[in-house]
C-alpha cells in the first residue's frame, strides 16, 4: 500500500511542477501560449485559466492527501 501512495505522490508532484509553470506570471501564461483567449469580467483571467487553477487545487489536495496517507502508513509501520 505504501509503494501506492509513493507513485501516487511522485505523479502528483510532477504533475504540481507542470501545472505551476503554466500559470500567468507577470507576463503572459496558458491563455497568451494559445492566443489570447476570451478574457470575463470576473478578476479579468480567462477560462482556460481558471480551469487551470481548479485543475491544480485539485491536483493538490490530492497531492496533501498522499502526504498525509504515506505519514499514517509509515507511524503505523505498515
Amino acid at each position: 500500500m505504501t509503494t501506492v501512495f509513493t507513485v501516487l505522490l511522485i505523479l502528483t508532484s510532477l504533475l504540481l511542477i507542470l501545472l505551476v509553470l503554466l500559470h500567468k506570471g507577470r507576463g503572459g501564461g496558458l491563455s497568451d501560449m494559445f492566443g489570447g483567449g476570451v478574457s470575463s469580467g470576473l478578476g479579468g483571467s480567462s477560462v482556460a485559466e481558471r480551469n487551470l487553477d481548479r485543475i491544480t487545487v485539485g491536483a493538490g489536495v490530492i497531492w496533501f492527501a498522499c502526504i498525509i496517507a504515506l505519514g499514517l502508513l509509515l507511524k503505523s509501520g505498515s
